[in-house]
């Protein structure tokens, strides 16, 4: 049996060149939350010195110089684009045959395809993805999940050779691939991890594989050092996973834009994270019995002084009926947002603060809660209300209802002020042809 690891290159990049043909072969970035780092680069930007995770500001002089165009993170947008790819693929394969792994990479199950002809499949696959969607992708395909990412990591370091394609389906294949994939490039290894095997004389991902599964037990962490060597050794031992569609937990957090003084600001920000959050929680048709809420103070650096993540300052209760009702859930958000805030104040000494969150947990089905005897049954019918609400801010976007604690100015917002326009997820933003 053989899978496949379909991984679009350089993502968000990609996803803005299909509707800006005129940037095609030439050189973009695209910026994380509040254009500070860069988070995606193309192969030209790579090749003209870009760093990946470099704050914005310190690789600007080489973009103005060379004229690298720039990008705010678009998610309607990734988001979407993403969908495409993986309902592609879905259609290509099977829908039980992908497991989306992340929001540009996914794993195929490639047993329905006889072995001579897995290049050809490969191929396919490429091929349909980048005419359907506009985006480039490489595709790896191994015996087992791990080598299909060593297949895959080979196919984009020599993208003009490999033409984004690398079939690993033979044992010298196999072999051969190892012996040229570092022990840091492995699937699973991390900077530690690398290290540690460097100081046992294990440089590349061949000399790993030949170790004893009881020294992987005894030296990477147990069962997952076992698992992996098994996979380098062409034993599958990773399956598909089903697509999570019940979370267990649910997070809405955000930098702020500028950085927040006041607490009305913070209730503000903290009330339209958990109206987020709550969206969420509904559309698994879920209802939080634990709510938890967070802020982090901006520290100040001393000159010279490396960056360090700052504490945070975290409340949480336990709420006296599990809801997935978005006034129910901002009421207690705001109080533990004041509660953060003036704990900060108090043990930091600061009032000036860069990042908050939500976090809803202990979620059950809502269609297993009983209504409350003792309220009115207009407010057991709060469920129909949200459901009214979430339909109408989907279709007309831009939060149009939302509840008025969470502000009207917010001008907390992160900034994205080179955000391209959300082509397929906004009509007045849909791309003009002439």
């Amino acid at each position: 049996s053989f899978t496949a690891v379909v991984d679009c290159n350089s993502f968000y990049c990609s996803a803005e060149r299909v509707f800006r043909p005129d940037l095609h072969r030439r050189p973009i970035v695209v910026l994380s939350n509040n254009d500070g780092c860069i988070v995606s680069r193309s192969d030209e930007s790579k090749a003209l010195g870009v760093g990946m995770a470099e704050p914005y500001f310190q690789a600007k002089e080489i973009i103005e110089k060379n004229g690298i165009e720039v990008f705010s993170s678009n998610y309607n947008l990734y988001g979407d684009m993403s969908w495409r790819v993986m309902e592609t693929l879905r259609i290509i394969m099977g829908e039980n045959k992908v497991e989306v792994y992340s929001v540009d990479e996914a794993f195929i199950n490639m047993d329905a395809v006889p072995f001579e002809k897995l290049h050809e499949a490969a191929l396919q696959l490429k091929e349909t993805v980048e005419r359907w969607t506009g985006v480039e992708v490489s595709v790896g395909i191994a015996p087992t999940k791990t080598l299909s990412k060593v297949a895959n990591h080979i196919a984009k370091k020599d993208k003009d050779k490999t033409n984004c394609i690398t079939v690993l389906d033979t044992v010298e294949a196999v072999n051969e691939a190892l012996c040229v994939t570092p022990v840091k490039e492995i699937w699973g290894v991390g900077g530690q991890y690398a290290k540690k095997l460097n100081s046992f004389g294990i440089y590349d991902a061949y000399q790993l594989s030949k170790m004893p599964e009881q020294w992987g037990r005894k030296n990477l962490g147990g069962v997952v050092g076992v698992r992996l060597i098994k996979e380098l050794k062409s034993e599958p031992f990773i399956g598909l996973d089903e697509e999570l569609t019940e979370k267990k937990m649910i997070a809405t957090t955000r930098m702020f834009g500028t950085p927040v003084t006041k607490l009305c600001d913070i209730k503000e920000a903290v009330a339209t994270y958990t109206s987020r959050a709550a969206e969420k929680l509904r559309r698994q048709n879920g209802a939080a019995s634990v709510i938890s809420v967070f802020v982090v103070p901006k520290e100040t650096r001393k000159p010279g002084e490396h960056f360090r993540h700052g504490p945070t300052v975290s409340k949480a209760m336990t709420l006296p009926h599990a809801t997935c009702i978005t006034n129910e859930l901002i009421k207690s958000a705001v109080q533990l947002a004041e509660k953060a805030y003036n704990e900060a104040i108090t043990d930091y000494k600061t009032n000036i603060f860069k990042k908050a969150g939500v976090m809803l947990s202990g979620i059950v089905r809502d269609t297993t809660l009983q209504g409350n005897l003792f309220v009115p049954a207009l407010k057991n019918n709060n469920r129909m209300l949200m459901n009214m609400m979430d339909n109408i801010n989907f279709s007309m976007r831009d939060d149009m209802l939302k509840f008025a604690a969470s502000g009207t100015e917010r001008n907390w917002k992160m900034r994205q002020e080179l955000r391209s326009p959300r082509y397929t997820s906004r009509w007045n933003e849909l791309k003009e042809v002439k």
